[in-house]
């Protein structure tokens, strides 16, 4: 029985990666699609925009990072894999949900804010620091389920 609770720790970790991932990559190009234009009109602008469009990125190495926690939380980044049971690995994949699910939901709506923060930069260069601040504000709840994710994996006894 020890191989499904294995298996569902597994799955925790990879949904962590990939939700949170996949909300960065989604971030990151939909920032980079305005960067883009911004760059062709005034390459001058490319350092603050680059900024800009990397800021939904964060969510992909959250994720990773959780990832990372659950492989060695159940012994398989350090040489053999813990005995874990069925609601073991259903605590650790739960305990995995909260930055997978928010990490696809804000990467996304952060590069949507990154792309409208672009458009500031644009117009009026000098309110860069006010821009950074609109996708900034979605970072947060990024933070918050990276958090809750790291807590709770942490505490589960294997």
């Amino acid at each position: 029985m020890s191989e499904l609770g294995i298996v569902y720790a597994l799955l925790g970790a990879a949904v962590a990666v990939f939700l949170a991932g996949a909300g960065s990559a989604i971030g990151v190009g939909i920032a980079g699609q305005a960067a883009a234009g911004v760059v062709t009109e005034d390459p001058n602008k490319f350092a603050k925009v680059l900024i800009m469009q990397l800021l939904p990125g964060t969510q992909g190495i959250y994720g990773l990072l959780v990832g990372f926690i659950t492989l060695s939380k159940i012994g398989l980044l350090g040489g053999g894999a813990a005995a874990v049971d069925p609601k073991t690995g259903l605590l650790i994949l739960a305990a995995c949900l909260p930055i997978g699910i928010v990490g696809l939901i804000s990467g996304k709506y952060q590069g949507m804010t990154s792309a409208a923060s672009i458009g500031i930069v644009a117009k009026k260069e000098e309110q860069f620091g006010k821009a950074m601040l609109f996708p900034a504000m979605v970072e947060t709840y990024a933070i918050l389920a990276l958090l809750i994710s790291i807590l709770a994996v942490s505490a589960i006894q294997v």
